[in-house]
């Protein structure tokens, strides 16, 4: 299927150098409110890329749960997949597709488990099915029906039956830490706003990027 002449022009007032905050972080907490005053769905959700000792990208969406000048942080299975490939490889990049603003935003840096409190504090948020299931998934291993998972998730709610369900030893928080960050806005004929935040000893470069 021929799909080439799908297009569309991106307009917006632009971005220029005087429009971005110093810091990386803040711009990027100006630009995921107006994502939410926006009504995009779910601006939260960002794609995350890892690769593994064998350099093989992967790539999936997983939520953003919160972000401060350390970095960025959402929580998993440390069992999965991508769990995995940070341990051989402890690098990501995150990307942030705001397609109804005709923005994007990357993020890349090292990755960091968050502390144990950290992920009792987020876990003791989360619904108690979410919790529950987070004890019922071994993340990325196969199973063979959905009748085995569903009886795990019986198993497990009589198990906790009484009290609060406990943070499993398996589960938790990762951080990226950003080395660079790029805010990226549509333009007319492709001639599209990039510009980039480095990570220096004392701040933050930044520089506009060709489209």
């Amino acid at each position: 299927m021929d799909i080439g002449d799908m297009r569309r022009e991106f307009e917006s007032e632009g971005l220029d150098r005087n429009h971005l905050d110093d810091s990386p972080i803040r711009q990027f907490e100006h630009w995921f409110h107006d994502a939410r005053e926006a009504g995009i769905l779910e601006p939260n959700a960002m794609s995350l890329a890892t690769a593994g000792s064998d350099s093989q990208p992967d790539l999936r969406t997983v939520l953003l749960k919160y972000f401060d000048d350390k970095g960025f942080v959402f929580y998993t299975n440390y069992g999965s997949r991508k769990a995995g490939e940070i341990d051989q490889n402890p690098k990501a990049a995150l990307l942030f597709p705001w397609i109804g603003l005709n923005r994007q935003v990357i993020i890349q840096g090292p990755v960091e488990k968050v502390s144990k409190a950290e992920s009792l504090r987020y876990f003791s948020s989360r619904p108690r099915g979410s919790q529950i299931g987070a004890w019922v998934s071994e993340q990325s291993k196969v199973i063979t029906s959905r009748g085995l998972l569903e009886q795990k998730v019986a198993e497990i709610k009589r198990r906790f039956s009484q009290g609060d369900v406990p943070l499993p030893s398996f589960w938790g928080g990762y951080r990226v830490v950003p080395e660079r960050i790029e805010f990226w806005q549509g333009r007319p004929s492709r001639l599209h706003d990039r510009f980039e935040y480095l990570r220096q000893d004392d701040g933050w470069l930044i520089q506009r990027l060709q489209p």
